[in-house]
């Protein structure tokens, strides 16, 4: 075991090799760059009965140790996942199967048809002493991503940092070591087919949870962190880390069936945003459901769910859906299940939906139900998530399904950026000054 001393060496030598290969990625051809992504969507395809082998390992350490259900109250019964039915939301977010791998392997290759960033005029003005001023898109360096139990996040945050022209060092949790390990090799080997160093996409080499502490304080090596993970894992970061935090907190999301919506096309909608993958970050938590639908609406989603979720709920929504809606809690309205769990609160109106987003949200995705055009730009306007939504799930709150090709997270920080992170959240602007021998007065 490694001396606070050694590992804290051992840190800030992986950050500099970081640092000294980011200068490297962020000076290349955009060619280079689209070729090293191509070849690691290549090698992903190839390594395929490699990254399930380690992965496997994985899902059985993680079965054997009893990782928990998010929620003890849950109903525990997950739709078919790779981990198996049955399995915890923790779970199902560690397995992968063929369909998932490839799915990483066509993000990769999306994000590397995508059009170049780096060096992009996002502006240009001529000032009244003929100064041509531009800002131009620049890399922002070297990414911390810190994550737990989520190996598809080592590929999609290594190609957006290699498109984005930045090094990035990846700390995955404990349970998905090997399927990380696997992953990485298969992307050394697109870095290396392009003539890049390994040292663009790291691994953090020791699994001490300290090495965190270690490596959010390097601010002369670090631009920017990261966390992907449970509260505890965001809260520790932020509160030891020099290097600017960017957290994917929690995901309360929201569907408001208003007074106007087609009650049908709502619990279509629901369905897929709790049952489709309760274990993302932007599956439904809460259902709001205006009073003057309450009545015909609530004994249809009782219906809907029976036996598939868990119902919770305030007085009101208990009186019109009956025994089926357990009572809830205060806590209810906090929580993020990652379950097949959800909260039911029966509001007024808008305004009181609005309010109920505003004290109990968690900035990440709201949807809202109508046919009502005028309410729905209404909500647009006064709920201020990251990501608002009108008459669909919330489920499209996802880089992909917005057409980023992937998401590095979902950023509830409104500072840099906000909401689904793909490349160009990566990336800063820096202004080009040009002249003809001008000085100032």
């Amino acid at each position: 075991m490694s001396t606070p001393l050694e590992r804290a060496d051992l840190v800030r030598g992986v950050a500099q090799a970081a640092r000294n290969a980011a200068r490297i990625v962020a000076k290349v051809p955009a060619a280079t760059r689209t070729a090293a992504l191509l070849a690691v969507a290549a090698a992903i395809d190839a390594g395929v009965p490699a990254i399930l082998a380690a992965n496997a390992e994985d899902v059985a350490a993680a079965r054997a140790s009893g990782m928990p259900a998010a929620m003890p109250r849950g109903v525990g019964s997950l739709p078919a996942s790779p981990a198996g039915r049955g399995d915890s939301p923790l779970l199902d977010r560690l397995a992968l199967d063929p369909a998932r791998v490839g799915a990483l392997s066509a993000a990769v290759r999306e994000i590397a048809a995508q059009p170049e960033l780096v060096g992009r005029v996002e502006r240009t003005d001529t000032r009244p002493n003929g100064l041509v001023v531009e800002r131009v898109r620049i890399p922002l360096g070297v990414i911390a991503m810190i994550y737990e139990a989520r190996p598809n996040v080592t590929v999609d945050a290594a190609a957006l940092c290699l498109k984005a022209g930045n090094a990035c060092i990846l700390r995955g949790g404990r349970e998905a070591q090997h399927s990380n390990r696997a992953l990485l090799r298969a992307v050394h080997a697109g870095l290396a087919a392009a003539g890049l160093p390994a040292e663009c996409v790291q691994l953090l080499p020791t699994m001490d949870r300290e090495a965190i502490g270690d490596l959010v304080k390097l601010d002369d090596l670090v631009d920017l962190c990261i966390p992907r993970g449970g509260e505890s894992l965001i809260r520790y970061v932020a509160e030891h880390s020099r290097v600017p935090v960017i957290k994917h907190y929690k995901g309360v999301c929201h569907v408001y069936v208003h007074a106007a919506a087609d009650l049908g096309a709502a619990l279509r909608v629901i369905d897929n945003a709790k049952v489709q993958r309760p274990s993302a970050c932007n599956a439904a938590e809460t259902i709001l459901v205006e009073r003057s639908v309450a009545a015909v609406f609530l004994p249809r989603l009782v219906d809907l769910f029976r036996g598939r979720v868990e119902l919770r709920g305030d007085d009101d929504a208990r009186a019109f859906g009956g025994e089926a809606v357990l009572p809830a809690t205060e806590a209810d309205w906090h929580a993020e299940y990652l379950d097949l769990i959800l909260a039911v609160r029966v509001v007024d109106d808008l305004a009181a939906a609005v309010e109920h987003i505003e004290r109990y949200g968690s900035s990440h995705t709201e949807a809202i139900i109508t046919t009502d055009a005028a309410a729905a730009e209404r909500f647009l306007r006064e709920v201020d998530s990251s990501t608002v939504v009108i008459n669909a799930s919330t489920r499209f709150a996802d880089g992909g399904e917005l057409g980023l090709g992937a998401e590095i997270g979902i950023s509830t920080t409104r500072l840099h950026a906000y909401g689904p992170m793909g490349a160009e959240g990566l990336t800063t602007t820096k202004f080009v000054v040009r002249g003809e021998g001008q000085i100032r007065s």
